[in-house]
């Protein structure tokens, strides 16, 4: 089943990349294959915020929507996404911010995912691969527009 796993040191604080990932109603301003983001529900648990949302994602004329549980873990620098329904099997992912020398960080982002529909995954596998390669250089990207 497709895994994407990366560790990447970037020129931002991990507050400044934890809070970029964490606004998540943002992601289809600049996020590959995402089309649309909805928050259905948002709880704080002392100092973590639990998030319910559906994110659209599409390729030309394939449009999917599912929904996942994101738990914005702060004090830990830690976002885990979990799964809860639409065109999967199953989708685990999870970003973990971590200091770095010069003021900047290391970025690690894990998914392992796979769809419930042999076809859907034939047709959107490659390009979900593709564009899993392209998150890291889209969030870097985006944070060096919003935090210079």
């Amino acid at each position: 089943m497709p895994k994407f796993d990366t560790k990447r040191f970037v020129q931002h604080t991990p507050e400044h990349m934890f809070a970029l990932v964490a606004d998540i109603e943002k992601y289809p301003e600049f996020l590959p294959l995402c089309k649309g983001l909805k928050v259905r529900t948002r709880k704080l648990r002392d100092t973590r915020t639990l998030l319910i949302a559906d994110m659209t994602v599409g390729y030309k004329a394939i449009r999917e929507t599912f929904t996942s549980q994101v738990l914005l873990s702060p004090d830990d620098s830690v976002i885990d996404v979990k799964y809860l329904d639409g065109p999967f099997r199953y989708l685990n992912n999870r970003w973990i911010f971590e200091p770095a020398g010069e003021g900047g960080c290391d970025v690690s982002f894990f998914i392992d995912y796979e769809f419930k529909s042999r076809m859907l995954g034939a047709l959107m596998g490659t390009m979900f691969d593709r564009a899993f390669r392209m998150f890291a250089d889209a969030f870097e990207k985006r944070a060096g527009e919003i935090y210079g």
